[in-house]
């Protein structure tokens, strides 16, 4: 089932909510190519896509919480950390033994699932600060 970019993965900061869309959109798009049986041709710019991806984007988030002094960056900074060695890990998976099925529903699983849950959990805050502290 697709992750739907709904009002509660909003989190207010147009900039963070982009970068969410382009993450999510890269998790469907390996669903859609699963149920058109095109995973196996797919998986690899997927998973390469998401490791370049989330670096840029947690880097301009961690950048906006400094900026912001948002006081939980520290544990933050380690949450994205955890997930790019997540990320980094399938990618070696996938290298090693290549498309599976099952990796590859680790993949969209293990990777939106993550995604929802921090953006509803941790990222609503940064950018709740963020918009606090820039007085808009």
């Amino acid at each position: 089932m697709a992750f739907a970019w709904t009002l509660a993965l909003e989190t207010g900061h147009p900039m963070i909510d982009a970068q969410h869309k382009e993450l999510i959109k890269a998790v469907n798009d390996l669903l859609a190519a699963c149920i058109q049986g095109n995973a196996a041709d797919k998986v690899n710019s997927t998973v390469d896509f998401l490791l370049s991806y989330t670096k840029k984007h947690f880097g301009e988030e961690e950048q906006l919480q400094q900026q912001t002094n948002y006081p939980d960056i520290a544990h933050h900074k380690v949450l994205h950390a955890e997930f790019v060695k997540y990320v980094a890990d399938l990618s070696a998976k996938l290298k090693e033994q290549g498309p599976s099925p099952i990796l590859i529903n680790n993949i969209i699983r293990g990777v939106g699932e993550w995604l929802v849950n921090h953006i509803q959990k941790e990222d609503v805050k940064v950018a709740a600060h963020a918009k606090k502290t820039s007085g808009g």
